[in-house]
C-alpha cells in the first residue's frame, strides 16, 4: 500500500498568528516539532513523502533530518507563487494517488487518514462542521457533492455563515494535479494561488468531488499558542492512554507530562506531578511524585519524590530519594536517599551516598568524572572533587572534602578541623548585646 500513495506536506507558511520568530511547523508538541508528528504518521502509509518549505526553510530541513531519512524537501518560490497552490507547482509525486497534508496538523494519525486511501475518487476532500468556523475555508456542498471552497478572506457574508469547513486535507489523482495546477491563477484578494481552486475547476469540468467527513480532533489546525496548548493536551491524553493500556499505573494522570519519545517496559508506577521527557526508557520502576526525568534510563529502581534525573543518567537496581539530582551518571545497585548532586559519575553496587553529598565535577572550564566502586559508604555533607576514583570498600567520613584524586580500597577518608569549644560564650555574647 505504501507504494500506491504519495504524500505532500505543505510546511512553507510563516504562521504569523503564532506571534513567534520560530517557524510555525517547528513549535513543539509533546517534545517534538509539530511537523515531526505529521511525517511520522505519513511514513506509516507512504514511501514517497515530499515536504514543501519556504519560511525558515534551512531550520525546518535541518530539524527534520534529525529524525527522518528519505524525505524530499521542495522549496516553494513563495515570492512569485505564494499560497497553497503555488506550493504544489514544483512537487513531483511518484504515485498515482497524492495525499496533500498541512504541516500544522500534528494530531493526524495514519488510521485517521485511512478513509482517503480506501476511496478511489479522483478528488477526495476532508470536511467537518464547526459551531465557530473562524479561520477556516468554507465548503459549499449540494446533493452530497462539493461545489466550491471559499477562503475566509474572500468569502461573502452568506458564505461566512456556512458551518461546513475545509479540514485542509485532500487526495487527488496525479492526473488531476497535472492538469489543473498549471491553470491556477492569483486573481483574488490576497493575490495567492489557492489549491482549493482545483476543486472549482474540476467541478466546472463535471468531475465528482467526494467529501470525506472527518473528526476535528485529528484534523485540528494550529494557528495560535492557544491551539498549540489544546493540541498538546489531546496528544498527552493519547500518550498516557497508550501506556496505561500497556500496563503502566498512573496516579492522577492529568497531572503527569510524558513526551512522545518516552517508553515503558514491564509494570511501572508513575505518581502525580511527574515530568518525563526525551527518549527516556523506564523498566519495572516506581517514579514518585513531582519527579523530573530527562532522556534517561531507569531499570528496577525507585526515584523521588522530588528527584531530578538530567539527561544521560542510567539507574539500575537503585534507590534515589527526594531532592537528589543526577546528571550524566550511571548508578547500579546504589542508595542515594536525599539532598545530593551526582554529576558525571559512575557508582557501583552496594554504595550508599549520604545526604548533602556533592560530586564537584566542574572547575569553571572543564567537567571531570568521579568513579566510585562497590560497597562505598559516603557520609553526609561530603564533597568529592573530580577527577576522582574511590575504590571498593571505602568509607568517607561525614563532612569530608576529598581532593586526593584516588582513595584506595579499604580506606577511611576524613578531613575535619578540631572542634573548639568556648565556655559560656553564648551568655557573654548576648548579655553584652542587651547592655
Amino acid at each position: 500500500m505504501k507504494d500506491k500513495t504519495s504524500i505532500v506536506i505543505l510546511a512553507a507558511g510563516k504562521g504569523s498568528r503564532m506571534k513567534s520568530p520560530k517557524a510555525k511547523v517547528l513549535h513543539s508538541i509533546c517534545g517534538k516539532p509539530m511537523l515531526y508528528h505529521i511525517i511520522k504518521a505519513s511514513k506509516e502509509i507512504s514511501n514517497d513523502i515530499s515536504v514543501v518549505v519556504a519560511h525558515q526553510k534551512e531550520a525546518v530541513i535541518e530539524q527534520m533530518r534529525l529524525y527522518f531519512d528519505n524525505i524530499n524537501f521542495v522549496v516553494q518560490d513563495a515570492e512569485n507563487f505564494p499560497g497553497t497552490g503555488g506550493a504544489m507547482k514544483n512537487v513531483a509525486p511518484k504515485n498515482e494517488k497524492v495525499l496533500v497534508l498541512n504541516g500544522d496538523m500534528p494530531l493526524i494519525t495514519s488510521r485517521a487518514l485511512q478513509g482517503f486511501l480506501d476511496n478511489d475518487s479522483d478528488i477526495i476532500m476532508s470536511i467537518f462542521d464547526l459551531q465557530n468556523p473562524d479561520g477556516y475555508g468554507r465548503v459549499v456542498i449540494e446533493n452530497g457533492q462539493v461545489l466550491r471552497i471559499v477562503e475566509q478572506k474572500d468569502a461573502s457574508l452568506d458564505e461566512l455563515n456556512v458551518t461546513s469547513v475545509n479540514a485542509g486535507i485532500y487526495a487527488f489523482s496525479k492526473s488531476v494535479l497535472d492538469k489543473y495546477i498549471p491553470l491556477l491563477r492569483n486573481d483574488n484578494a490576497q493575490e495567492e494561488y489557492y489549491l482549493t481552486d482545483v476543486i472549482s475547476m474540476a467541478r466546472a469540468d463535471k468531475l465528482a468531488i467526494s467529501p470525506l467527513l472527518v473528526d476535528e480532533e485529528h484534523f485540528k489546525g494550529i494557528n495560535s499558542k492557544l491551539d498549540l496548548a489544546v493540541a498538546e493536551e489531546i496528544m498527552q491524553n493519547r500518550i498516557k492512554a497508550l501506556w496505561m493500556n500497556a500496563g503502566v499505573i498512573m496516579q492522577l494522570p492529568s497531572t503527569i507530562y510524558i513526551e512522545e519519545g518516552v517508553t515503558f517496559e514491564s509494570e511501572c508506577i508513575i505518581e502525580n506531578g511527574c515530568r518525563i521527557t526525551g527518549n527516556t526508557h523506564i523498566h519495572a520502576s516506581h517514579i514518585k511524585a513531582s519527579s523530573v526525568i530527562e532522556n534517561s534510563i531507569v531499570k528496577n529502581s525507585d526515584v523521588g519524590p522530588l528527584a531530578h534525573l538530567r539527561p544521560e543518567s542510567y539507574l539500575e537496581d537503585t534507590h534515589v530519594g527526594n531532592f537528589v539530582e543526577i546528571k550524566k551518571s550511571t548508578l547500579k545497585g546504589v542508595k542515594a536517599g536525599h539532598l545530593s548532586y551526582i554529576g558525571d559519575a559512575e557508582v557501583d553496587e552496594g554504595t550508599n551516598i549520604g545526604a548533602g553529598t556533592i560530586t564537584c565535577n566542574y572547575d569553571g572550564i572543564k567537567k571531570y568524572k568521579t568513579i566510585i566502586g562497590k560497597n562505598v559508604f559516603i557520609g553526609s555533607d561530603s564533597q568529592l572533587v573530580a577527577p576522582l576514583t574511590i575504590e571498593d570498600d571505602v568509607m568517607i567520613a561525614a563532612g569530608t572534602t576529598v581532593t586526593s584524586g584516588r582513595v584506595e580500597k579499604g580506606s577511611l577518608a576524613i578531613s575535619r578541623t578540631k572542634i573548639k569549644l568556648i565556655k559560656d560564650f553564648y551568655y557573654r555574647f548576648f548579655c553584652k548585646e542587651l547592655k
